[in-house]
C-alpha cells in the first residue's frame, strides 16, 4: 500500500499565465486567438492577467482553438480560485484572532465540545465550525447567540464565552429525549420539584431531569465556563422542547434551587422566542420579566404567608429554622438564603451553617 501526499501551493497563479505561454510557444497573438474563439482581444487579455475567469464555455473554445483539453483549463481555474479562497480564509482567520482570548477554548476542548488543536489559527477555525459561522465576528448578529451580547454583565465577563456556554447547552439539550412541552403538567410538578431540595444531588438530579423531561424540558447541568459568570439560562430549540441550562456556579444549594425556579418561571410565563440568561443585572427591556421570575421563584420556594410569619418570628436559632423548613418541606438553607438576601440576618450569622454546598461530577 502506498500513501499519496498532496501538496497545496499557496501561490495564486492565474491559468492565464499558462495560456500566455501556449500562445507564445505557437506564435499566436492575443488578437488572433480572440478571432479564432470569436472573443474580443480585451477578454483574452483579461484572462491572461487573471481578471476574468475561464468558464466551462471558454475552456471548450480553448480546446478547439489550441487542442488543449477543456479539463486542463477548468482544472487550472479551479486550482487558482481555491488558492484565492484559502488566502481569503487566512485573512478572515487573522481578523478573528483577537477574539480567541474571549472564548474559553481549553474548557470547550476539555469537556469534549470541540476538537483539540494547537495553532491559534487552527483554534479559530475549530471555533468557527463549533458555532457554525464563517467569522467569529458574526456571533453578535446570530439569533441563537445574540442574547449573550445583550446581557449587562460583570466587567470581566465575555459575551463570546457566554455564547459558547449557550451553544454547549443547546448541544446537550438536543441529545436529551423529552416529551412534547406540557405547560399544565409542568405546573403540577412544581411542589414535587421543590421537595427534592431536601435530598442530595446524586438523588435528586436523575429524578429532576426525568420529571422535567416528561413535561418537555431538557435540564442541562453544565458547569460554567471561564468568563461567563452565569447561573442559568432558558431557551427553546423547538415549540415542543425547552432547554433549562444550569451552571451550578458557586455550588450553594439555595442559589441553585432559586435559580432553577427562576428559570422555570421564564419557561412557564414568558415568550418562547426569547432566550433568558441569569447573568448580572437585567437590562431595562427585560427587567419586568426578571422581576416576575424572581417573585415566582421566591413564592414557590417559600409561600408568601409562611414567609410573612417567619419574618415576624424569632428566627435567630438554627433549630427554629429547621422546624419551619420541615413544615414547608424544603431545605433549611433556602430559608437562610432568602433571609440573607432580604438582609434580615447577616451572612456571617450562625444560621449560615445551615446553608450547604453541592459537589458535582460531570
Amino acid at each position: 500500500m502506498t500513501t499519496e501526499k498532496i501538496f497545496h501551493s499557496d501561490m495564486a497563479v492565474p491559468p492565464g499565465e499558462y495560456l500566455a505561454e501556449v500562445l507564445e510557444s505557437r506564435g499566436i497573438s492575443q488578437a488572433e486567438i480572440g478571432r479564432r474563439m470569436g472573443r474580443p482581444a480585451q477578454a483574452i487579455n483579461e484572462i491572461i492577467k487573471g481578471e476574468k475567469a475561464i468558464t466551462a464555455d471558454t475552456a471548450l473554445q480553448l480546446e478547439r482553438a489550441l487542442d488543449v483539453p477543456a479539463h486542463i483549463w477548468t482544472g487550472l481555474e479551479a486550482q487558482y480560485q481555491l488558492v484565492l479562497s484559502r488566502q481569503s480564509e487566512e485573512k478572515q482567520l487573522q481578523q478573528d484572532l483577537p477574539l480567541l482570548n474571549q472564548i474559553p477554548y481549553a474548557d470547550l476542548a476539555r469537556k469534549g465540545f470541540i476538537i483539540f488543536v494547537k495553532g491559534s489559527l487552527e483554534k479559530v477555525r475549530a471555533l468557527q465550525h463549533f458555532f457554525g459561522v464563517s467569522s467569529l465576528g458574526n456571533l453578535p448578529n446570530v439569533k441563537a447567540y445574540s442574547p449573550a451580547f445583550r446581557c449587562s454583565q460583570k466587567k470581566q465577563a465575555s459575551p463570546y464565552a457566554l455564547a459558547a456556554w449557550l451553544k454547549c447547552g443547546e448541544m446537550r439539550g438536543r441529545e436529551m429525549a423529552t416529551k412534547p412541552y406540557a405547560k399544565e403538567a409542568l405546573k403540577s410538578k412544581l411542589a414535587a420539584i421543590r421537595e427534592l431540595s431536601i435530598t442530595p444531588p446524586h438523588e435528586f438530579e436523575p429524578k429532576l431531569k426525568q420529571s422535567l423531561a416528561d413535561c418537555g424540558v431538557a435540564l442541562v447541568m453544565l458547569p460554567h465556563l471561564s468568563k461567563t459568570y452565569a447561573n442559568g439560562a432558558t431557551f427553546w430549540i423547538s415549540p415542543e422542547k425547552a432547554v433549562l441550562l444550569m451552571s451550578i456556579r458557586g455550588k450553594w444549594a439555595d442559589i441553585f434551587w432559586f435559580s432553577l425556579f427562576h428559570e422555570l418561571a421564564h419557561i412557564l410565563l414568558h415568550n418562547k422566542r426569547m432566550t433568558f440568561i441569569e447573568a448580572g443585572d437585567a437590562k431595562p427591556e427585560f427587567k419586568e420579566q426578571e422581576q416576575e421570575a424572581n417573585r415566582f421563584a421566591a413564592d414557590h420556594l417559600i409561600p408568601p404567608n409562611a414567609y410573612d410569619e417567619l419574618r415576624n418570628s424569632a428566627f435567630s436559632s438554627p433549630q427554629v429554622i429547621q422546624v419551619v423548613a420541615g413544615k414547608l418541606g424544603i431545605h433549611a438553607g433556602s430559608i437562610v438564603g432568602r433571609l440573607q438576601y432580604d438582609k434580615l440576618v447577616p451572612k456571617n450569622s450562625v444560621l449560615n451553617k445551615l446553608r450547604t454546598r453541592f459537589t458535582w461530577t460531570e
